[in-house]
């Protein structure tokens, strides 16, 4: 589904074109829940959707009681999923934060995810958020044949994620950030699981993005030439072989992936491949994602940069 034309003002939302979620997001922050049991029901069946559609609802319900609430007046496996993600994000955030309250909110949030996840067995999306967690705990399960470096990490429990859904696109984020150095991971592995990961996947899957979400973590503005590091040959073909195999596909998607478009129009734009990236930006039209953009500086000032030298309009200019 195409994003639309450009009409002056980035869209920062998550929530991007998918209007029934925009709508539950709405309700969410006046603390109704109807419309965010409906938008979840509703996408029992398409894992990618609900994985998404329960992570934004979350980011807005987790400085609320309403999922505690919700769970409490009408339990059932869309409560619980909400609950589940909440709990994983406040887990998360004290954890940033430093905050001494983050053992008892993992173990909350462990075990909401242990009930969300009985509530709706075929549903990876509990799993997930369990995924997510485990850069906390940092498990150490021997990485499988085929890794140069052979990290060890949480591979038993996304090997069971894999088993519901072989191609889930967050699992996949979420298991190679967990390698990311800011969360004790290294550089090397990171590249080593991306690089796998992404190979395993069909040419016309987001998932062969993985490598270039690797190459923006890594991302040291001090280094020699680091800008240039897109226009080196490996980084052309990752990123025109994503524009050939998986772009074409976005038309089909049921609302636009604005966070994998914005990883491929920015390693598309600093290839100096501007048609192919102008394409790109085109295909998202309002919505913007901070990521990649926000590892180079002011993400508004990143992608009206790139815009820009696209030839595109960009706010208060076109």
């Amino acid at each position: 589904m195409a994003a639309g034309s450009f009409e002056g003002q980035y869209v920062w939302s998550p929530a991007a074109n998918d209007r029934a979620l925009a709508h539950a997001c709405m309700d969410v922050r006046t603390g109704r829940y109807l419309s965010a049991g409906e938008v979840l029901r509703e996408a029992r069946e398409d894992f990618e959707v609900r994985a998404h559609r329960s992570l934004v609802l979350a980011s807005v319900a987790a400085d609320s009681d309403l999922a505690e609430r919700w769970l409490a007046e009408e339990p059932g496996p869309d409560a619980a999923l909400l609950w589940a993600r909440v709990a994983m994000l406040r887990a998360l955030r004290m954890a940033d934060a430093g905050d001494r309250r983050q053992g008892a909110l993992t173990r909350i949030a462990q075990t909401a995810c242990e009930r969300a996840a009985k509530l709706l067995p075929q549903d990876p999306t509990p799993w997930v958020a369990q995924l997510t967690l485990s850069r906390l705990d940092r498990p150490r399960d021997p990485a499988p044949q085929g890794l140069l470096t052979a990290p060890a990490g949480p591979w038993y429990l996304f090997a069971h994620i894999l088993r519901l859904a072989p191609w889930h696109r967050e699992a996949h984020h979420r298991f190679l950030s967990f390698f990311f150095t800011r969360y004790g991971g290294s550089s090397s592995a990171s590249w080593d699981v991306a690089a796998f990961l992404s190979q395993r996947a069909p040419a016309s899957s987001p998932l062969r993005l993985l490598p270039l979400v690797a190459l923006v973590e890594d991302y040291n503005p001090s280094a020699l030439l680091a800008d240039r590091t897109w226009e080196q040959p490996q980084w052309i073909t990752t990123a025109m072989g994503i524009y050939r195999n998986w772009f074409p596909r976005v038309a089909d998607y049921r609302f636009t992936p604005v966070l994998d478009l914005a990883y491929l129009a920015h390693a598309l734009f600093m290839a100096n491949r501007e048609f192919e990236a102008r394409e790109v930006l085109t295909a998202m039209g309002p919505y913007a994602s901070r990521m990649p953009w926000s590892a180079f500086g002011d993400p508004e000032e990143q992608l009206t940069k790139a815009r820009r030298s696209c030839g595109l309009p960009v706010p208060h200019e076109g």
